[in-house]
Parts: structure tokens; C-alpha cells; sequence
């Protein structure tokens, strides 16, 4: 039997340093080399896999920021604005009106036998009817028995109806922050981030138990399939610091039939030891249970909200339309403790920044941390980076901080940050790549799925177009290449997640993850780019086309 399996196709951009072949040979789940077949040949025995041959190989894209809800959401209604597919390639529509939105949870609500049974949906987003609001009173429209929990697209606010604020007691006296009130200070069923969320106790306990089921996590690895993503990264992993919950992790992952690496993050405020010295600790624990296709003993801090839900920290100006400003989900205080004590130990340690006022005191602490504590080589990293100034990105650069920048915003919500949240002026400057790249700073891009849909080829189409969904350029200055691009959404996101010597590029020794392409990216026009068609991805060399995982 041959130990070499050589892989002919069209072309094989390898991103490491230009180099561009017609095949590749694999050995033992690594490239052996790149080449013609002919030179291959030389390397030992081999069998030649047609498969690919009219096919485009590049490295496995990394994901560096997503989260297994992508998989596990679609165990609920979605209600969304637009289109999706879901992880058996399912079309759903997306609701572009308040009515339609009310019309899919009755379709969904009709659907459930028990009148007690909660209705759950995901992937409403109030910021696309402006002018329309949708609070408990709407949603009592749908059910006035039936609890109803709607997540919004930003995962930072929900919505719920009348009957689940009375079966888990939301009114009046209810304290957390974030509890959105009408003019005489009840409960109008809005719920911003978290701590209020958090009130509608029996309803959120069962969506964030749905992500950590197996079948939510091979539909985790399904969407990944589809998008030709290898390495996913759950940052913020809920549960992860229950008891056992490695262990679940690990039964589906190192499952051959799942399609991808994972580089799980540890989230303090989801579970664990709550100190700061006491979560650092526990980091370096979990760390032990790592594999080849498992990584454990990362921590992300969740600093502030979503800037479209107006929950994010915002320097002076503040927000466009007038609205106050977010809302800390980890105080200053907190993360002044908490980033030293995670330097000190080695932590690979990313944090959410949305505002720029979150990025400033994220920044500070680290820099107070690296003081007490220097490391050569921390790859720090300011997750989402949204709104952040080139004064800003000096700093990181000088720091040796990365930055993984949510270029989808642009698309999906560009129109909406022009109108109502920060304005036309930072709007055109926000996920701001080409500034990062011309300051010297370590760039990756990211989708946040399920946010936005799981697609590194759409991340890296923001960042080239930097198109609205209305067709407007938002910031052309702002534009990088499509070969900055794909390098963020390989290499780049691997040297983040400090894996940059196993994947990212197609070199001999790294893993043979490939992401295979049915056009080549260097040859379509660049606002095609998204529309490039998946034909699926390797693992190891393990082929997973169309006919696995669907």
C-alpha cells in the first residue's frame, strides 16, 4: 500500500512565501511537499488521487473567531433578515419586515404540541425596521401562553413575551442591568446583554445547553464543511469550565468524521473559577487535554456589547443617533485584574472590544500586565477591533498585540452604522484593514458565526469590497488586496491562535488541511469572490467532499 497519496488539481496556492504548484503529496495527515507529480513521484511510493484535479487547493481557512452556536442555533426558529442555509444545506429565507418576523414564530409556535413549551428563535435584529419597534406586547401577538425567547443577531439582547417574563418573574423590581423598561418602568421585554438575559432563567439555561449537545456540535463541523474551514476556534466556549465538559468536547472532535481542528477558549463569565488568579490557573489545566485536533487553555474576556445593539463602549462621540452609551460586560476593575494574572501564566489570551473605549482599557491593562510580567511573545489579541483608531493600532503594534478585525460588518450592517450608530465618518473607517496592515500589525479577519454565516471567503470579500448590503462602498480607502485577504483568513488567524507552525499554509511538516475551491480566487473578478463555490476541505489529507457530512 502506498504511503504517499499525491493530490493533482488545478492549482495549489500553498501562501507560503508565493509558491504556486499543480499537485501536492501527503504523508501521515502532512504535506510531504508541493510540486509537479512527476518530481512528487520521487518521494516514495505514492498513489495519485484524481479527485481533485480540476479543483483549487489553498490551506485550510482558520476561523479565528466563532462559536459552536453556528452549529447548535439551528435547533431553533431562525428569524433573521437574511438568507441563510443551514448545516444540511437548507435555505431559509430571511424576514424583511416585523410582520414576516411574527408570522415565522406563529408557523414555528404552531408547530410545538406542548402550549408550555417555550418558543426559541434566533437571528432578530430590531436595527433593519427602523422606526418599528418589537417588544413583549408584539411578541404576545404570537402567544399569550406560550413563553417565547427571541435571541438577536448580535447574541447580546433578546427579546421575550409577556408569559415568560411572568413564569420567571421579570418585572418591575427586577435590578440587572440591561432590563429595558416602557415610560411607567415595567419590563417592556427587552433584554441587553447577559446579567438581564440571564433573568429568563429556565428559557436561556436550555438555549445554551442546545450548543452543548453532540448533534449541535457535528452541525458545528458540517458548517465548517461547507465553508472549507479546518480550524475553528469556539471563543468563548459556554460550559467549558463545567465539569466533564472537556471530555465532551473531545468524544465529538477527535470523531474521524469530524472535519476540523478546534481551539477552544475559555470565557471566565460562562462558568469556572470566577478570580482572576484562580481562572489562570485553571486555563493552564484545561490545557492538558489538548490534541492534534483539540486545543485547550485559551481565555477571552468579553469587555463590552454589539455596537448595532448599542451595547458597545464608545469613546466621545459617543453614538450618532444620541443613544447612551454601552454597557461593560466585564468592568475596568475586572479587567485590570484579570489580563496581569493571565499574562503571568502564559495565557493565550484574546479579548471582545467592539468600542474604542473598550479597546483603550483592554490596551491599558495589558500594557500594565507586560510591564509586570514581559513576554517576547504573547499574541495578544483585540477581538471584533471595530471602531479601532490608528492611534490605537500604534499602540498594538508597539505592544506586539494582533488584532481580528469583523470585516462582515461592513456588509451587513455598513447602511446601519451610517444612518443610526456611529455615522457616516467612523462608519467609513471602521474595521479599518488597511490601516492595521500599513501600521505593522498582525492581522486576521473574522464572521463571528453565528452572528453572520460561517464564511472566510465572505470575510475576506468585505475586506476587499468593503460593500453595504445597499451596494455602497463604505471606506474604499480602507480596501486590502484579495492576497492580504486570504492571508488573513489562513496564516495570519494561525499565527493568532498559535498554531501558525501546524496550519495556514501549505508547507512540508504542517498539517494537510486544504480548503478546495471549485474557481480560483486569484482569477475571478474580486467582487466574486464570495460567490466562489466550496466543493468541501481536507483534513490530515482526508478528503471530505460533498458526499460526507451533508
Amino acid at each position: 500500500m502506498s504511503d504517499v497519496t499525491i493530490f493533482p488539481a488545478r492549482a495549489v496556492h500553498t501562501f507560503d512565501g508565493g509558491r504556486q504548484a499543480p499537485a501536492v503529496a501527503v504523508r501521515d495527515g502532512r504535506v510531504l511537499a508541493v510540486g509537479d507529480v512527476d518530481t512528487l513521484h520521487t518521494y516514495g511510493d505514492a498513489a495519485v488521487d484524481d479527485r481533485l484535479a480540476d479543483k483549487v487547493i489553498l490551506p485550510g481557512f482558520v476561523e479565528a473567531h466563532c462559536h459552536s452556536m453556528a452549529g447548535g442555533f439551528w435547533q431553533f426558529g431562525y428569524v433573521g433578515y437574511f438568507d441563510r442555509v443551514d448545516p444540511s444545506g437548507t435555505h431559509w429565507p430571511g424576514c424583511t419586515s416585523i410582520d414576516e418576523v411574527l408570522d415565522r414564530l406563529r408557523e414555528l409556535s404552531a408547530a410545538i404540541e406542548d402550549p408550555a413549551e417555550p418558543l426559541i428563535a434566533w437571528g432578530l435584529d430590531p436595527i433593519y425596521f427602523p422606526g418599528v419597534d418589537l417588544f413583549a406586547a408584539d411578541l404576545d401577538r404570537v402567544s399569550e401562553q406560550r413563553p417565547i425567547f427571541v435571541l438577536h443577531a448580535s447574541i447580546h439582547l433578546a427579546t421575550v413575551n409577556s408569559a415568560l417574563m411572568a413564569r420567571e418573574g421579570i418585572d418591575r423590581t427586577s435590578q440587572a442591568e440591561g432590563v429595558a423598561r416602557d415610560g411607567d418602568g415595567e419590563p417592556n421585554g427587552e433584554l441587553r446583554e447577559f446579567a438581564a438575559m440571564a433573568l429568563a432563567t429556565e428559557t436561556f439555561r436550555r438555549v445554551w445547553a442546545g450548543m452543548g449537545n453532540e448533534a449541535a456540535r457535528f452541525d458545528f463541523g458540517r458548517v465548517a464543511r461547507n465553508a472549507g474551514v479546518t480550524t475553528l476556534t469556539e471563543l468563548g466556549s459556554a460550559g467549558l469550565g463545567n465539569p466533564g465538559a472537556a471530555e465532551k468536547w473531545l468524544s465529538v472532535i477527535e470523531d474521524p468524521e469530524f472535519p476540523a481542528r478546534v481551539s477552544l477558549f475559555h470565557n471566565p463569565g460562562m462558568g469556572g473559577p470566577a478570580g482572576a488568579d484562580e481562572a489562570a490557573e485553571f486555563a493552564n489545566d484545561l490545557r492538558g487535554h489538548s490534541t492534534a485536533k483539540a486545543r485547550f487553555g485559551n481565555v477571552k474576556l468579553v469587555l463590552d456589547g454589539s455596537i448595532q445593539g448599542f451595547t458597545a463602549r464608545l469613546n466621545w462621540p459617543g453614538y450618532y443617533d444620541g443613544s447612551p452609551n454601552g454597557q461593560w460586560v466585564m468592568a475596568p476593575p475586572s479587567v485590570e485584574a484579570y489580563v496581569p494574572a493571565l499574562l503571568r501564566e502564559g495565557v493565550l489570551l484574546h479579548a471582545h472590544c467592539n468600542g474604542d473605549q473598550a479597546v483603550d482599557v483592554f490596551l491599558d491593562a495589558v500594557e500594565a500586565g507586560l510591564t509586570a510580567h514581559p513576554r517576547r511573545d504573547h499574541r495578544t489579541t483585540v477581538q471584533h477591533s471595530q471602531l479601532t483608531t490608528p492611534a490605537q493600532y500604534r499602540r498594538i503594534a508597539a505592544m506586539g498585540l494582533s488584532a481580528n478585525i469583523f470585516a462582515n460588518h461592513t456588509f451587513f450592517w455598513g447602511d446601519q452604522h451610517v444612518a443610526y450608530t456611529v455615522g457616516p465618518d467612523r462608519a467609513a473607517r471602521m474595521n479599518a484593514a488597511r490601516t492595521a496592515l500599513d501600521l505593522g500589525v498582525q492581522l486576521s479577519m473574522h464572521s463571528d458565526a453565528a452572528v453572520t454565516p460561517l464564511s472566510s471567503l465572505h470575510v475576506a470579500w468585505c475586506a476587499v469590497n468593503r460593500l453595504t448590503a445597499s451596494g455602497a462602498v463604505l471606506g474604499p480607502e480602507e480596501r486590502i488586496t484579495v492576497a492580504e485577504a486570504l492571508h488573513a483568513v489562513t496564516i495570519g488567524a494561525a499565527y493568532q491562535l498559535r498554531m501558525d507552525d501546524e496550519v495556514g499554509t501549505l508547507a512540508p511538516g504542517k498539517y494537510a488541511d486544504f480548503a478546495i475551491l471549485d474557481a480560483d480566487p486569484f482569477e475571478v473578478d474580486p467582487v466574486e469572490l464570495r460567490d466562489i463555490p466550496v466543493w468541501g476541505s481536507a483534513l490530515a489529507g482526508d478528503v471530505f467532499g460533498p458526499d460526507r457530512l451533508q
